[in-house]
């Protein structure tokens, strides 16, 4: 059993919530957020933490449009270009996409674009890590572990705040 794994089970929480994008399940260590699962992954949906709750009222407050950036603590496990990638995706502005080829040359490695695919299908933490806002280079959507329909729908709902707040949306 892996530390962080083992971490969740003795101090972490995890519970179940839904919301407008469906039920949603969020795991902390004690310490950080460490995953949000589509519906079906958890294992004990009882165990509420304080952070499960705070994450699960920010998502609430963006699901609203209400809620422009998270202010969570984070504990996604991945490798070191994972992070590196996962760490781009949280600078991409609210409203604002980005191109896997922008992701590759803003961590350094232009030629990773297929890495930066693979580091954003294993990112355990959607919405606040936001792989929704990676497209293909000509601005088409890509895979999205919540479905395609999820991913047009949460940048539809980005964009339409932007638009409200005068503000516009941006490639």
């Amino acid at each position: 059993m892996n530390t962080a794994m083992r971490l969740t089970e003795i101090r972490g929480g995890c519970c179940g919530y839904e919301t407008p994008f469906g039920f949603l399940i969020i795991e902390d260590d004690g310490e950080g957020i460490t995953a949000i699962h589509f519906e079906g992954k958890a294992r004990d949906l009882r165990r509420p933490s304080a952070l499960t709750e705070l994450a699960a009222k920010q998502l609430g407050e963006y699901f609203a449009g209400t809620r422009r950036e998270f202010l969570l603590p984070l504990h996604p496990s991945g490798t070191e270009f994972q992070q590196s990638v996962w760490q781009a995706l949280i600078r991409i502005p609210y409203g604002e996409t980005r191109s896997y080829r922008q992701i590759a040359e803003a961590v350094g490695n232009p030629a990773a674009c297929r890495a930066v695919g693979m580091a954003n299908h294993c990112n355990p933490i959607p919405f606040v890590i936001p792989c929704h806002r990676v497209v293909g280079t000509n601005g088409s959507l890509t895979g999205y572990a919540g479905g395609l329909e999820m991913k047009r729908k949460l940048l539809a709902a980005e964009e339409a705040v932007c638009l409200r707040e005068g503000e516009g949306a941006k490639g």
